[in-house]
């Protein structure tokens, strides 16, 4: 399934990150998707160049959330900035 079940993962993992997260971080639930595939996407990266997951391998969905999470920090991070 490679990418495509790792963007399904991410649009669940970023909905539970929102949820997780206290405060409001601003956007939509767009952006929430949007964050949570790049979570996703940044958890199968990190997760393969530390050598947890395979080639073809995708972020598991633990992963997916603390990747989403992370993400969604530096999001609030830049747009309190930008604000």
């Amino acid at each position: 399934m490679g990418l495509i079940g790792t963007i399904l993962i991410g649009l669940v993992a970023g909905a539970l990150a929102k949820l997780i997260m206290p405060g409001k971080q601003g956007g939509g639930w767009i952006m929430t998707i949007l964050l949570g595939i790049a979570g996703s996407l940044v958890a199968t990266m990190l997760g393969r160049a530390v050598g947890w997951y395979q080639e073809g391998e995708g972020a598991q969905f633990i992963g997916s959330i603390v990747g989403a999470i992370i993400i969604l920090i530096v999001y609030g991070f830049f747009k309190k900035k930008s604000a």
